[in-house]
């Protein structure tokens, strides 16, 4: 009888998924939520050691104009799509690069698929439907509080 690994048991790693995604050596975009933040990494891998060439959090966006006061839906679907339009921003000139989402739900509008959006919006070269994606209402934040709804707005300006 097989044993499962360790990391797989614990619901964190696909190997069959990381090895394809190795085996192509195209760097890949990582995308992590945490019970506070949205992560996007730039991660090639060599060796299978991976190298995290460029990173942002959706905690950067205070430094872009996001209130302070507003800090606690920096994981929100408006916030997923700037964090993806900021990393976007960083590594415009990266080519093709391919899409990792490790082992998170990937359920049609949630917010990884609004990160990507803003990957997409911003340039960056990545192979998506167009119907996986949150509505337009939903990242422009229509159904937040009008505060947050401007400061969104002014935020979108600055990285567009």
């Amino acid at each position: 009888m097989r044993i499962q690994k360790k990391r797989r048991k614990q619901g964190k790693t696909d190997y069959k998924l990381r090895l394809r995604l190795l085996k192509s050596d195209i760097p890949r975009i990582v995308i992590r939520k945490t019970n506070r933040y949205i992560i996007v990494q730039l991660v090639e891998s060599n060796e299978a050691r991976d190298k995290v060439i460029s990173g942002v959090t959706s905690k950067d966006l205070l430094k872009q104009g996001w209130n302070e006061k507003f800090s606690g839906s920096l994981k929100s679907t408006p916030a997923g799509y700037l964090t993806g339009l900021l990393m976007a921003k960083k590594i415009k000139d990266e080519g093709k690069v391919i899409l990792d989402l490790g082992m998170q739900k990937t359920i049609k509008g949630n917010k990884i698929y609004a990160v990507v959006k803003g990957l997409v919006d911003g340039g960056v070269n990545l192979n998506t439907g167009e119907g996986i994606f949150p509505s337009e209402e939903r990242l422009n934040g229509e159904h937040l509080k009008p505060e947050l709804k401007s400061i969104i707005k002014s935020v979108m300006e600055k990285l567009k």
